[in-house]
Order: C-alpha cells, then sequence, then structure tokens
C-alpha cells in the first residue's frame, strides 16, 4: 500500500514538474527581448462649450458611440437666436437704403441729362447772340452741380451695397454663435462622462462630455536604461491582455527622454532597477477600431519589445488577432 501511495506521489510530482516546465519555456523571457506590464489607453478628447449658456438637451448617455460631429448637447439659444435675428433685420435696412439709393442715381441722372441739354441749347443761342454769358455761365454752373449729385448718389450708392455686406457678415457671425451652441463631436468615438447636465449654467469653456478616441489605444511600460538604449520610435512591439488569447501587434509611439522613478504596479524582474523610462506602445488604429468594442481604457497586460530589429519573434508572440 505504501509503496503505490509513493509511486502515486512520484508521478504528480512529475507530472507538476512537466507542467511548470512547459509554462516556464512559454513564459521565460527569450535573450534579445523585454517586457514590462502596464494598462490600456484610449486617448481623451474634453469636449467643451465656447460660449457660456444653459444645458437645454443632452444628447448622449455614457457609453454610447458617436460620430464625427454629432450633436452631444444643446445649450439654450434664445440669445444667439435674437442675434441672428438682429442681424438679419440690419441686413434687410441696409436693402432698403440700396434700393432708395440707387433711385436716387437714377433721378439725377437724369436730371444732369436735362441740365447737359439746357447747356447745349444755350451755347447754341450765345453763339448767336441771343443770350447773354451771364446766362451760359449760369447753365454751366447747374450743369456741373447735377454731374456732382450723380457723383455724391453714386456715392451713396457704394456705401448701401457695403453695408449690405457688412450685415451680411453679422448674420454669419451670429449664425455660427448660434450653431456653435450645439456641442458636437470633434471626432468619432465613445461617451466615457457626461460632465454636465441638463439645466447647468456653464461658462465658457466649460467642458460638457469626455469621448475617447477608439482609434488611439496605447499602453503605457516602463523599462531601464539598459533596455531603452535599443529602442527608436516605430520599433515593432506586441501587446498580451490579461484574459484575451490573443497578441496585438504594436509600434513603439514615444520613449521619454528623462528617467523617472519606477511606479509602484510596475512589476519589474530586477529590484535593484530603480530609475526607469516610460515607453509607449500603440495598436494600430484599423485594428484598434476594429476590435473597439472590446479593448477598453484600464485593461491590464504586458508590453513587449525586441532589442534587435533583426531578431524573430517567438511563437508565442506571433501575432494572434481575437476571433471577431
Amino acid at each position: 500500500m505504501l509503496k503505490k501511495v509513493l509511486v502515486i506521489v512520484a508521478v504528480a510530482v512529475l507530472i507538476g514538474v512537466a507542467v511548470w516546465m512547459n509554462y516556464k519555456s512559454k513564459n521565460q523571457l527569450p535573450e534579445g527581448f523585454a517586457t514590462s506590464n502596464g494598462r490600456l489607453e484610449l486617448q481623451r478628447l474634453d469636449v467643451a462649450t465656447l460660449y457660456a449658456g444653459r444645458v437645454q438637451q443632452l444628447l448622449v448617455n455614457e457609453g454610447d458611440s458617436v460620430k464625427e460631429n454629432a450633436v452631444l448637447a444643446e445649450l439654450s439659444s434664445e440669445q444667439s437666436n435674437s442675434q441672428v435675428m438682429a442681424a438679419e433685420a440690419g441686413k434687410d435696412r441696409a436693402k432698403e437704403t440700396v434700393v432708395r439709393a440707387a433711385a436716387e442715381v437714377s433721378a439725377r441722372q437724369q436730371q444732369q441729362k436735362v441740365a447737359k441739354l439746357d447747356l447745349e441749347n444755350t451755347r447754341q443761342l450765345y453763339q448767336q447772340a441771343l443770350v447773354s454769358k451771364a446766362e451760359l455761365d449760369r447753365r454751366q454752373a447747374a450743369y456741373d452741380a447735377e454731374v456732382a449729385a450723380v457723383h455724391a448718389a453714386q456715392a451713396a450708392q457704394a456705401e448701401a451695397t457695403a453695408a449690405v455686406g457688412q450685415a451680411q457678415a453679422q448674420i454669419h457671425s451670429a449664425d455660427s454663435t448660434h450653431q456653435d451652441m450645439l456641442i458636437r463631436a470633434p471626432k468619432a468615438g465613445r461617451v466615457e462622462y457626461r460632465i454636465a447636465e441638463v439645466g447647468n449654467v456653464l461658462a465658457a469653456g466649460s467642458k460638457v462630455v469626455t469621448l475617447l478616441d477608439p482609434s488611439d489605444v496605447t499602453m503605457t511600460v516602463f523599462l531601464p536604461t539598459n533596455t531603452v538604449g535599443k529602442l527608436k520610435v516605430g520599433d515593432d512591439a506586441r501587446i498580451v491582455l490579461d484574459g484575451l488569447n490573443a497578441v496585438f501587434p504594436a509600434k513603439i509611439k514615444f520613449i521619454a527622454d528623462q528617467a523617472q522613478f519606477t511606479p509602484k504596479y510596475v512589476e519589474t524582474a530586477d529590484e535593484r532597477e530603480k530609475l526607469m523610462y516610460k515607453v509607449k506602445l500603440a495598436i494600430p488604429s484599423e485594428i484598434a477600431l476594429r476590435y473597439n468594442q472590446l479593448l477598453k481604457g484600464g485593461m491590464t497586460g504586458n508590453g513587449y519589445v525586441r532589442l534587435n530589429s533583426r531578431a524573430n519573434w517567438p511563437k508565442q508572440w506571433a501575432i494572434q488577432l481575437p476571433q471577431s
């Protein structure tokens, strides 16, 4: 009986050793590669209001996916409506002034024609000694006055036309302000937080909604000096997330130019390594968008980097995307 128990124990030990060796062989870091744990981060976009106002409607909830230029919220617009209406009324008045100025120009031109005819007739009569030189001078002065009046009317017409353009510019400005009371998504994303609620009075520049950009997914890892010195921006990397049977491709997007103390959540292989460099790994945007419902900020995992760009990635870190 004892011998049987010993055999069973020995077999169990051998199986345990085999499993441990297999696990170690799969997870042991090959030479020429480095790793560190980290968390996924999605680029955050704070959407704010350009003008002060009261929140009239909030059209999204936390977690909603929105398209670029989608309306997220609407602020009260009574004042902006009034500005638009006032600008449109100013344009109407300017148009009426243009019409009156055009009529004045036409009337003055007719009077100029009459004055010209009178002047020409008076010249003929003067040549026949039928009128005095004083009468000819009077008709000449009358004609010159009508010419000047035409020029003045034309200048008034041009000024009125310019006033129409100015009024149109005021309409554009007022309409732009009115449109800015609609808070729109600067790009496609996912709503993270509703910072304001209906009824809140916001100052200019106040945040209304926070969006996450699903196309900009990164993981920040911290690596020691002897590792960072062999890396460069644009190098290939891999990201393996906890709980997912997948290996995501990545690129080194950023390498800090100054070392810092190791954050507490970073598990380092050598406790003597106190100064680490921040390295940011980015998942390609097309892959991030394809799995935007799967990749969430805060997911934990490991980032792997290759210290020699000519080295082949081990089989366990071959790219393996999740099943759609």
